[in-house]
């Protein structure tokens, strides 16, 4: 079925859902324990083929492909469970937005994505009845290079969910729309760019689709009058639109992007930190000993940085990588029936922990109940994370150990979560094993236990932790023959020289070690 902005009545609500994507919270760093809300005009509709202009004195407009439900039978207080019942048909929609004028609006989103044209939909409609709401896809082009893919069965709040939760406030009525969030990967587009979105269940009958939603960006020319809040962006609004700062430098080396301010790059950094764990540092702190690691981050005044009471499922597992967070608060029925059940904090943790990140588990030290099981640590599994860490039980011990993840826990413990924990957040900052853990943080593991490192304090840290471990390592050799420890370990000045004399080498330069 064709679509244009009038092949259905003109919608008397649109209404946009925030965050739903995993991916997308995961690169915004925060996760929602419940949907939100913002509403688009319907004067902000557009159709496949139309142009839409970066408003004058702008720089960040923004795309973000999305599904979108259009609205059959209305709905009053519905249950989640009828909620896809009340849905016709599914399009392709493009959630457009102007950076610039984010502060203007304070959070209402009123100007900076209710503009003319800021809503394509189309072109083509797909029943709801031919499809499951859990096996549609969504994705995105921009000149032609695909930078968007997901699929609704990873959402946060899946679709019967939105249409229960709007309608306990609101009727939903016949052609109203509900945008339902897009995946990481939405950045900026400039003048001449071509955006293209596309809705489609590959793995339904018939394979049906929308077609391509087609939008191209022109540069507008009516400058904004004294009588309003005119576009303003800082540092950190450029590194939000386009992603991260990698991505704004690419853009800027590309000729496509203003670079940072000089004045507010401080403020960047603050909200977009550079440290970047790259696997020349990883590498570096996998052979690198926690005993060490420990050392030197007490020579800088950080003593209480061991997650303690861990160890690992199997003897010898390793584990580097920066920490993704998950608390839980003590059991209490009440919360556990609010926050328990359903799409979780912890579900949602295992679902968006990412390759080489390590999930950390605040469980304040109680290891009367599992915390983790072999079904989510293969999800973590799945998803390439480099091991899990808590201060709790494990459930499935031996299932978990076969899995092949590293896992560092107080050990094994039959009983279900809800026996003493509600699942309560993500990406917050935690406490585990009495040690403080940030997202971010740089989580080392190994058989003498798991540390935490300051991002800013890792390469720094790592490179005296290499030294260190190679001065042991050559004390071990000379102790292996036959040489006494006195005046050795620790090296006395005698000691030191023929260390420094062997490392120089019979050449004069510093061995390799």
């Amino acid at each position: 079925m064709s679509m244009t902005t009038d092949a259905i009545p003109t919608p008397g609500k649109i209404i946009a859902v925030h965050l739903n994507y995993p991916s997308r919270a995961a690169q915004r760093g925060r996760t929602p324990a419940m949907p939100s809300y913002f509403l688009k005009p319907s004067s902000s509709l557009a159709a496949t083929g139309d142009t839409l202009e970066r408003p004058a004195g702008t720089e960040l407009l923004a795309f973000e492909g999305e599904i979108a439900l259009v609205i059959g039978v209305p709905a009053r207080r519905v249950s989640p469970a009828d909620g896809w019942r009340h849905v016709a048909s599914v399009t392709a929609a493009n959630d457009f937005g102007v950076y610039d004028l984010r502060a203007a609006d304070k959070g209402s989103n009123v100007r900076s994505k209710g503009g003319d044209g800021f809503t394509p939909i189309g072109p083509a409609l797909i029943p709801a009845a031919d499809v499951a709401p859990d096996a549609l896809r969504v994705r995105t082009w921009v000149n032609g290079e695909l930078v968007q893919e997901d699929t609704s069965d990873t959402l946060l709040f899946p679709f019967g969910q939105l249409v229960a939760d709007l309608s306990q406030l609101m009727t939903l009525e016949t052609g109203d729309v509900i945008l339902t969030g897009t995946p990481a990967g939405s950045s900026v587009v400039v003048p001449g760019d071509v955006v293209e979105v596309e809705v489609d269940a590959p793995d339904a009958a018939g394979a049906p689709s929308t077609g391509r939603l087609v939008t191209r960006i022109t540069e507008g020319s009516q400058p904004f009058g004294d009588f309003g809040t005119k576009p303003a962006v800082d540092d950190l609004q450029r590194i939000e639109a386009w992603g991260s700062e990698a991505e704004h430098a690419a853009a800027v080396a590309a000729g496509r992007a203003t670079p940072l301010d000089a004045s507010g790059q401080q403020a960047a950094n603050a909200g977009a930190p550079a440290f970047e764990l790259t696997d020349e540092l990883r590498a570096q702190l996998s052979s690198a000993a926690v005993a060490t690691l420990s050392v030197a981050l007490r020579k800088r005044g950080y003593h209480d940085v061991f997650i303690e009471g861990v160890f690992a499922n199997h003897p010898g597992d390793r584990i580097v990588g920066r920490a993704r967070t998950l608390r839980f608060i003590p059991a209490r029925p009440d919360l556990f029936a609010e926050h328990g059940g359903g799409y979780n904090a912890q579900k949602r943790a295992f679902d968006t922990v990412g390759a080489g990140e390590v999930l950390v588990v605040d469980a304040r030290g109680e290891r009367g109940t599992g915390t983790v099981g072999d079904v989510l640590a293969l999800r973590a599994k799945v998803r390439g994370a480099a091991g899990i860490v808590t201060d709790g039980g494990v459930r499935d011990f031996d299932a978990v150990a076969e899995i092949g993840i590293p896992v560092f826990s107080q050990g094994p413990h039959p009983s279900v979560l809800g026996r003493r924990h509600v699942p309560w957040e993500t990406d917050v900052t935690i406490a585990c094993g009495g040690a403080a853990v940030q997202p971010g943080d740089v989580i080392v593991g190994d058989g003498d236990g798991v540390i935490v490192i300051p991002p800013h304090l890792a390469a720094e840290v790592a490179a005296e932790a290499a030294e260190q471990d190679a001065a042991d390592a050559w004390v071990a050799e000379r102790v292996a023959e036959g040489e006494p420890v006195d005046g050795l370990f620790p090296m006395n000045a005698e000691w030191r020289a023929r260390y420094e004399a062997a490392r120089r080498g019979p050449q004069g330069t510093t061995e390799e070690r």
